[in-house]
């Protein structure tokens, strides 16, 4: 018969260690014994401390599909809306050009669109894509993330000061992913200063150096703790409150910097605040001028008269948009609202373009797409999806093994013709015809 009891010990250079005391009772004829040892407890502990952090680590990560999954759905629910008012508010200011009611409809498309920025800046966050690197200003990405964050930052009387050098050359990034550093970074820097009393200030500063930009995100909060600094960009390692955070968005951030060629770093305390530093390769030659539009320009279409384009969508208020904006660049759109009927149109009739939403009730675009491929296979290379979601995993695998290029809701109308344009074969070179 035997005890086992979990105590403290101490070695001969005064350490504590965790250990296990076994006492084991020996009888004989002639008296009692007692066997005692001790079983070191360190690697045992180490090993429990590594599976449970696992398990939550695994817990995070279903947590983090589900959300990735209701982000999905929301974003296709409020896309579909909001692609109906910017479309309708740009051809209402156009009707009414000169008015006041212009005016307030140029407003209400100006807001809508700020709303489809806001969406797909948080479906650009979750997606789990390759980078796609281009030259931007380091200005355009400071811009893009306060955009995002002005509303919760002002509520939060924290004020954002920033000391960005003028004209610095561009940086070669994924703006997206970059845009989601410079958040994270944000989010964190607004949540501590929430407990802390005015002044709240967030400075961004952002220089050039040889073939680098420094860029520096710093608050005056209370900094952190020399004893967890060297655990700040551990997955999973959060200081909030148990609900308040996942503690993944420095890793996360890391990584992505990484993904680009640069570094994300906890800069050494000077007493007051904590302070990020990113660092990015410069891109050498300076970057295009920005488009004040938001898109490059597209190629005039209106001599295009009468190219036919099939228009497949649930949402008749969308399939309407889109055939009125087709006809003001000279097209002739036809709209059906489901993958049957569209199965009968392109059986009976054949189109210069086929814009298709991936979401359909009954046969749904990658099906259409499919079908298209074995009974009317010239026209795949002219079709296009539309879709408000490219979250799921079930979209995605499609659309990679597709190859066809997207257009996504909240959409404007130049986006529209760039693509039309980029998929009519015969734009600019074949006459007009009819569909029968």
């Amino acid at each position: 018969m035997g005890r086992r009891i979990a105590i403290e010990a101490m070695r001969a250079d005064g350490s504590i260690l965790p250990v296990e005391l076994t006492i084991t009772e020996v009888r004989l004829p002639e008296r009692r014994l007692f066997t005692s040892h001790l079983r070191d407890l360190t690697a045992a502990r180490a090993a429990e401390a590594e599976i449970q952090r696992q398990r939550e680590a695994l817990h995070q990560s279903e947590k983090m599909a589900a959300f990735g999954s209701l982000l999905a759905g929301v974003a296709h629910e409020l896309n579909n809306p909001l692609s109906i008012v910017i479309g309708n508010a740009l051809l209402l200011a156009e009707e009414a050009e000169g008015s006041a009611m212009a005016e307030r409809a140029q407003r209400m498309q100006a807001a809508a669109e700020r709303c489809g920025r806001i969406v797909r800046s948080f479906l650009a966050m979750a997606r789990q894509r390759k980078t796609e690197a281009r030259p931007v200003t380091v200005q355009a990405l400071v811009d893009s993330a306060l955009q995002l964050l002005a509303y919760s930052m002002r509520t939060s009387g924290v004020t954002v000061e920033q000391d960005i050098a003028p004209n610095l050359p561009a940086v070669l990034c994924d703006p997206d992913q970059i845009q989601q550093v410079f958040s994270n970074l944000l989010i964190n820097a607004r949540q501590v200063l929430e407990e802390r009393p005015q002044p709240r200030h967030v400075r961004l500063t952002a220089r050039a150096d040889t073939d680098w930009v420094r860029l520096e995100v710093a608050d005056n909060g209370p900094g952190i703790a020399e004893s967890i600094r060297s655990r700040v960009f551990d997955p999973f390692f959060t200081t909030k409150p148990a609900g308040m955070g996942t503690g993944i968005g420095l890793a996360v951030s890391r990584g992505i910097v990484e993904a680009h060629g640069g570094t994300l770093s906890l800069a050494p305390s000077d007493g007051e605040g904590a302070c990020f530093v990113i660092r990015l390769p410069l891109r050498l030659e300076p970057a295009p001028p920005p488009d004040p539009n938001g898109a490059a320009a597209a190629p005039n279409l209106l001599a295009a008269v009468a190219r036919t384009v099939l228009v497949v969508d649930d949402e008749p208020e969308i399939g309407r948009l889109l055939a009125e904006t087709l006809r003001t660049l000279g097209y002739r759109a036809e709209m059906v609202v489901s993958g049957e009927a569209a199965q009968t149109a392109l059986e009976q009739c054949d189109y210069d373009v086929v814009l298709c939403d991936l979401r359909l009730p009954g046969l749904d675009g990658p099906a259409l797409y499919d079908w298209m491929a074995e009974r009317r296979p010239h026209l795949c290379t002219r079709t296009a999806f539309i879709t408000g979601d490219t979250l799921s995993a079930s979209a995605g695998r499609f659309l990679a093994r597709a190859g066809r290029p997207i257009l996504e809701k909240p959409f404007v109308p130049a986006e529209l013709q760039r693509l039309v344009a980029e998929l009519d074969p015969h734009a600019d070179s074949r006459p007009p015809r009819r569909v029968p």
